[in-house]
């Protein structure tokens, strides 16, 4: 579990580091951003999803990816060090943490 944590936080260090729109500090931070994503998904995200199971049938899933910027966004308001510039690098940086994430974890 502590390792897909770590991966995680690189996930989001190496994300991060792509992006233009995306700046984070330290990997201390991408730390405390993977912490802060860990929390979310845990605890608001299932909520979301429910409430908002028309939108998600009604966009062919697409609406989930509104649902995790709302949440990076939220991230970004709580974690100091990281900033984000607009929603769509929001978007741009879920996506792009998901796909290195699950290439760094399908090596493992």
């Amino acid at each position: 579990m502590m390792v897909k944590f770590l991966v995680l936080s690189l996930a989001v260090f190496i994300s991060a580091r792509l992006l233009d729109g995306v700046e984070i500090r330290s990997y201390l931070t991408a730390l405390g951003v993977a912490l802060g994503l860990s929390l979310v998904n845990v605890l608001l995200k299932p909520i979301l999803v429910v409430l908002s199971i028309p939108f998600i049938v009604l966009t062919l899933g697409l609406f989930v990816l509104v649902i995790n910027a709302a949440l990076i966004i939220l991230i970004d308001k709580l974690v100091d060090g990281l900033r984000i510039r607009s929603f769509t690098w929001a978007v741009i940086f879920s996506l792009l943490i998901s796909l290195i994430n699950t290439g760094l974890n399908a090596l493992l």
